[in-house]
């Protein structure tokens, strides 16, 4: 059969009869009926009699692998016959899909199967097979799967047109790229790469579920968990090669629910209670479900999926509401997990023994850290605030490659706790004797601390603010009027007595006068001489600290006083105290 080319002019000439000889071919080759498969390749080597030394490259090899699946499935020859056979159609497909990129200068096989989008570990696999030790028939029918998906992906399903490709090289994808893509194809092709992503990740989660199940059965579930089992490995390497031009579907279906984000079915299975860590100011992860996810999360670390990851974790929190505290303790959970250890990944650990720090570095989430993109992290941290947004800013205040001034972090810090605590400050009916207790965060609480004042206090008065209409109407000029500069403090005859009785005994007394203490600096009285030397003493006697006097009523009185703001316990032990006094001397 004479095929011709789009353009019209004649082309090459190809083995088969017509193209319903190549559909049939190509539906028997990936069946799952031996017989079938025979047939296809009886027609391929009458292909090979027609094409001599032309035949494809692609038809040779997808041929040698579907003759290993048939003699695997007849059940002929040993378990080292068939890693033979297996292991050598896998070199010839590595060896000559790669060579037509050989160009003059030899280029790495690692880097030409990169290109042609081969996965890493059929190269490893190859690399055994011909210089170390032969790999098990297990990981030969997987190798031997792989590349047939790749196959009928990358050739065979590229010959499917109105027109057959009789040569597969890099002009064919070429012209395919230019090919103008729609919106619906488009919308097509990302949710097929969700729905693999979906898979492969569903598939990684019933394998764990299936090593838990072996876990519980030997009553070590609470116990370290173990490493990853060969089909786990498997799984991973299908992750590791479906990761780099998929990151953003896989990071998308790990906020479903039932992956980062576990049901309630599944904390059953891992036996974790569901108001286990639900303290959602502190966010926290149960450490059984860190493990779980600890060799996925390990695996694709890296700059760009750990930044993506974050950030898409950020979007989620700020769409959950307030019903959703189960969500949102995980999300913040994950963002304070993957902070911390990306922190401490690839520090020294001190003070640890040599098998300590391997066991450690084990099971250590990340192995290496990664630049983070600290501003965008911070502007999404603030756009979604929660009762733990104050803990996680914190977090990315202190681990930012250039810390902000410590002045703003401290009034980035104080606003968030103002704009994320529960409720709007303390009730209006409290006690005279707390109102001190009570922060000034609103315009509300500052009035209710006014009103609240003792009598004897200066109050200064709150104006009510008019109306922005009857201040147009009025056509004035609107003033923020200050405290009068001659302001003092007013004290009645009955606040004076009781101070004066306050300062019996002392050196102290209340002052009277109408003075404006404005015009005075601290530490300076009226009529008192500028120079220094009127401070100094023509003569004094030195006293010791524990000879003085003491007020013993007063002393019981203080001490009786609650302290407030102590919450690390004393500083100085009484023998400290005892000493710091011995020391001391009183003019």
């Amino acid at each position: 059969m004479k095929r011709k080319t789009s353009s019209g002019k004649a082309g090459h000439v190809v083995a088969w009869i017509n193209k319903a000889e190549w559909d049939q071919v190509l539906e028997y080759l990936y069946s799952k009926d031996c017989s079938l498969q025979k047939y296809a390749l009886q027609r391929i080597s009458a292909w090979r009699g027609r094409y001599g030394s032309s035949t494809p490259v692609a038809v040779e090899s997808t041929a040698d692998l579907v003759r290993c699946q048939v003699a695997d499935a007849s059940g002929r020859g040993c378990t080292e016959e068939l890693v033979l056979l297996y292991g050598m159609a896998l070199v010839r497909f590595v060896n000559l899909i790669t060579e037509r990129k050989q160009k003059t200068i030899s280029i790495p096989l690692r880097r030409l199967a990169n290109e042609m989008n081969i996965p890493e570990w059929i190269v490893n696999l190859r690399h055994d097979i011909t210089h170390g030790k032969l790999p098990s028939l297990n990981w030969c029918r997987k190798g031997c799967e792989c590349v047939l998906e790749w196959l009928r992906q990358e050739y065979w399903s590229q010959q499917l047109g109105s027109s057959l490709v009789e040569q597969w090289d890099s002009s064919t994808e070429e012209e395919e790229d230019e090919e103008e893509v729609t919106e619906p194809h488009k919308r097509l092709k990302h949710k097929e790469i969700y729905e693999k992503a979906r898979e492969l990740l569903v598939s990684y989660e019933n394998e764990q579920f299936q090593v838990l199940a072996e876990l519980q059965k030997e009553n070590k579930a609470k116990k370290m968990w173990p490493c990853p089992s060969s089909e786990l490995e498997w799984i991973m390497m299908q992750i590791k090669d479906f990761a780099p031009e998929n990151r953003e579907a896989l990071a998308e279906v790990l906020l479903d629910d039932g992956f980062l984000i576990p049901t309630v079915e599944q904390l059953e299975s891992l036996q974790i209670h569901p108001s286990d860590n639900a303290e959602l100011s502190m966010p926290c992860i149960p450490r059984v479900f860190v493990q779980f996810w600890h060799p996925l999360l390990k695996l694709l670390h890296s700059q760009v999926f750990t930044q993506m990851l974050l950030e898409k974790l950020f979007a989620e929190l700020q769409l959950c509401t307030e019903t959703s505290a189960h969500r949102i303790q995980y999300i913040t959970g994950w963002i304070t997990d993957i902070l911390t250890c990306n922190h401490r990944a690839g520090k020294a650990q001190k003070g640890l023994s040599r098998s300590q720090k391997e066991t450690r570095g084990k099971f250590q989430l990340f192995a290496n850290q990664v630049r983070l993109q600290w501003q965008k992290l911070l502007t999404l941290c603030l756009a979604a605030p929660c009762l733990a947004s104050p803990y996680l800013l914190q977090q990315i205040l202190t681990d930012m490659d250039k810390p902000l001034p410590l002045d703003t972090q401290q009034r980035l810090l104080h606003l968030c706790c103002i704009y994320t605590q529960p409720g709007d400050g303390a009730s209006p009916s409290m006690d005279t004797d707390q109102w001190e207790e009570e922060p000034v965060h609103t315009l509300e609480s500052l009035q209710r601390r006014i009103m609240q004042e003792p009598p004897y206090r200066a109050r200064v008065p709150v104006p009510q603010p008019a109306s922005p209409a009857s201040r147009l109407n009025a056509g004035e000029r609107v003033t923020v009027q200050g405290p009068s500069q001659d302001l003092h403090e007013q004290l009645s005859p009955e606040v004076i007595a009781e101070r004066m009785a306050a300062l019996k005994g002392s050196p102290w007394q209340i002052c009277t006068d109408n003075v404006k203490w404005k015009d005075f600096p601290l530490g300076k009285v009226p009529g008192q001489s500028d120079d220094p030397s009127c401070l100094l003493l023509d003569s004094y006697s030195t006293m010791s600290v524990l000879e003085q006097p003491v007020d013993v009523e007063r002393t019981a009185l203080r001490s009786a006083a609650p302290s407030r703001g102590i919450s690390e316990g004393l500083l100085w032990t009484q023998s400290d105290l005892h000493k710091l006094k011995g020391g001391l001397q009183l003019f």
